[in-house]
């Protein structure tokens, strides 16, 4: 499947991510759930494999391969598209960190693919031993990166001036920040990640994400206690996750992966 047509800004080697594809699906709002109609952009995730001359030659490569339809520096807008490929290499080092983000096409719903090969379908059925309490960890530095963005220094840091006009701070943040926590929760309680989100959780973040909680205070001490019940379960060892993702079978699967193709 073509990758993203007519991009206005375009980073890294676009025939070598197309021909190596393995698996490529939609991330961001919509596939949590919590899209609202006309405000949100297009974001697509994918991996690639690379050429043998990659791994193995002496030139220098680019690990990743961007999209946009913006121009640089350019934020995106309703109607918008972000494609980012990564490399296998890259990505499986970036999804065994539990960099949360990179872990969205493992568990993204059937519908949400939008391509898949051998490979592909292969490396998703390994998507449990992926997760571990080090991605708990990382869930809740993402969402402590977000809730910052919320404030700095005490005042709100106008990065979407529309929305601190509109609602007297930036509810989008506020949403990424709660939705992250959220997850963070349900992965050390089940050891599992859904997508989209539950239905409640989906809608107490489409609450915060579309202005109903105007009180910023509010949202924040629901952050913080959902962050709160996630570092108890860590800390306490209360949880299924395994303290570490299983490095030997993602390894020994992304060794036959590089052979075969």
């Amino acid at each position: 499947m073509e990758l993203l047509a007519d991009p206005v800004l375009e980073y890294g080697d676009r025939s070598v991510a197309e021909k190596g594809q393995i698996l490529r699906t939609t991330v961001g709002s919509g596939l949590h759930g919590i899209a609202i109609a006309g405000t949100d952009d297009h974001d697509e995730m994918g991996i690639f494999v690379e050429p043998a001359s990659w791994l193995m030659g002496l030139r220098p490569t680019r690990d990743s391969y961007v999209a946009r339809s913006q121009a640089e520096g350019a934020r995106s807008g309703p109607g918008d598209a972000d494609l980012v490929m990564y490399s296998l290499r890259k990505y499986l080092n970036l999804a065994l960190k539990g960099n949360p983000t990179a872990l969205l096409p493992l568990f993204a719903p059937a519908q949400d693919v939008l391509f898949s090969n051998e490979l592909g379908r292969e490396l998703r059925s390994l998507r449990q031993h992926f997760l571990s309490q080090t991605a708990a960890w990382r869930f809740l530095g993402f969402m402590h990166s977000q809730r910052d963005a919320l404030l700095k220094g005490g005042r709100k840091v106008p990065n979407r001036p529309e929305l601190v006009e509109k609602y007297g701070y930036d509810v989008k943040y506020a949403s990424h920040a709660l939705r992250l926590a959220m997850q963070g929760r349900e992965l050390v309680h089940h050891g599992r990640l859904s997508l989209p989100m539950p239905e409640a959780e989906r809608r107490r973040v489409l609450e915060v994400k579309s202005g109903q909680v105007r009180d910023m205070q509010v949202v924040l001490d629901e952050i913080d206690a959902v962050a709160a019940e996630v570092v108890e379960a860590l800390e306490s060892g209360r949880t299924p996750l395994p303290p570490e993702p299983d490095i030997d079978v993602i390894e020994a699967w992304a060794i036959s992966a590089h052979s075969r193709s």
